[in-house]
């Protein structure tokens, strides 16, 4: 399949992003609590998805949750201990850049986590993301699939580009070695917690435009089908004669 322009894409992505507003207000507006979680191997697109939902909603009701590896202490608390302070409330998205399944994936094929603790995992999963449903979260989980050959030259693109090489990390290099290993712990992840109550969405990726396009067009199909009437805010003309900045060269300000 032909690959989309950058002006094909952005005319099929600018309505989507439209309608994300729409969505973001209705959340807001009834107090909903959205939480979309995003998974998928190194370079599958995870970023760029996450940015294709909220570049264009507010910042402070729309939270990207990307955490680093757990502290000495966190290592010692329940396992979703340190995901939960970090789940939206009220008339907030929030958008998790990985998340709890990095047992069932990276802890478990590097060896991070026991067999023993994955196996708890696998089956605590479904049980804590009942609870969260039940409460009332909209939980929407997608898996962004990628081609080992796609995922060995963005690997490529990362290393030669020095404004990417910041992705690219030791785990990371060793994940390319262990490509069959990610496969079969992602499928006993999803045997495990594809559930009717918290189902996964698999979205092909090796076109990331076209996968984002799908994602997003998945995302609001999957979203009650309600609105808010917006309220524009008045702007009337300011009477007057209007005012002049002063600038200049930049410079440093005199003490």
């Amino acid at each position: 399949m032909k690959s989309l322009s950058r002006k094909q894409y952005d005319q099929q992505m600018d309505p989507l992003q439209i309608e994300l507003a729409h969505m973001a207000r209705w959340v807001a507006a009834t107090g909903q609590r959205v939480l979309v979680i995003f998974e998928g191997r190194d370079t599958a697109g995870k970023g760029g998805s996450i940015n294709a939902v909220s570049q264009h909603l507010n910042p402070r009701q729309c939270r990207v949750v990307a955490l680093p590896k757990p502290t000495e202490r966190e290592g010692t608390q329940w396992y979703f201990q340190r995901y939960v302070e970090h789940l939206p409330a009220a008339g907030e998205i929030a958008l998790f850049d990985r998340s709890w399944y990095n047992r069932a994936g990276v802890e478990k094929v590097m060896g991070y986590a026991s067999a023993a603790q994955v196996k708890a995992f696998l089956r605590q999963v479904p049980v804590f993301e009942q609870m969260l449903v039940d409460d009332g979260i909209l939980l929407f989980k997608y898996w962004l699939t990628i081609d080992q050959a796609q995922q060995e030259e963005r690997f490529a693109e990362r290393h030669s580009d020095p404004l990417k090489r910041w992705k690219l990390s030791p785990v990371d290099l060793e994940a390319r070695r262990l490509y069959a290993d990610y496969t079969a712990a992602r499928e006993a992840m999803l045997k495990a917690t594809h559930t009717p109550h918290a189902p996964w969405t698999l979205v092909d990726f090796n076109d990331q435009r076209r996968g984002r396009l799908a994602l997003v067009r998945d995302l609001l199909r999957r979203m009650p089908d309600t609105r808010v009437q917006e309220v524009l805010l008045p702007l009337e003309p300011l009477a007057g004669k209007l005012q002049q900045e002063r600038y200049g060269v930049l410079k440093p300000l005199k003490s």
